[in-house]
């Protein structure tokens, strides 16, 4: 059994984060503006394992975002997308929606291209783009070799 169903991020305000997470293209057939549950259609998901420290740095080499009780905990969640213009547009889209871009996107040294946001509960999220990755029919990324 390797796989990941469900991620589950605990909101602090149900309607904020539902506003948000459907104003950057989110798909949910939810219809009530605060419900008790929600769940999104996404295509499929991967699991990385990344040292914490390199993590951290990733998200900002010059100050690096610290463990703590609020804040960062060492948990990123990705959109792997298909050009440089799709990280652009998804993070200008977080933007209008009230995310807070933490990293625009740059050229990283991996050779891709990526940036950070956060959500209207804190969860950092990367955009990124690599033109070394492919997709299979379902949209899932392919990762062969690292």
């Amino acid at each position: 059994m390797n796989r990941i169903n469900l991620v589950c991020l605990g909101v602090k305000d149900m309607k904020a984060a539902l506003t948000f997470y459907k104003g950057i293209g989110f798909e949910t057939y939810e219809k009530a503006d605060t419900p008790a549950i929600v769940f999104f259609n996404n295509q499929g998901s991967k699991l990385e394992l990344f040292p914490i420290k390199e993590l951290a740095k990733d998200i900002n080499e010059a100050d690096p975002p610290v463990m703590k009780d609020r804040g960062f905990n060492g948990i990123t969640l990705a959109c792997n997308v298909k050009s440089e213009n799709e990280v652009d547009d998804l993070i200008e889209l977080v933007r209008q929606n009230g995310g807070k871009i933490v990293k625009e996107p740059v050229k990283v040294s991996w050779g891709g291209y990526s940036g950070y946001f956060q959500d209207v509960d804190d969860y950092y999220w990367e955009v990124a783009y690599s033109s070394s990755w492919k997709f299979d029919e379902n949209d899932m990324l392919i990762i062969e070799n690292v």
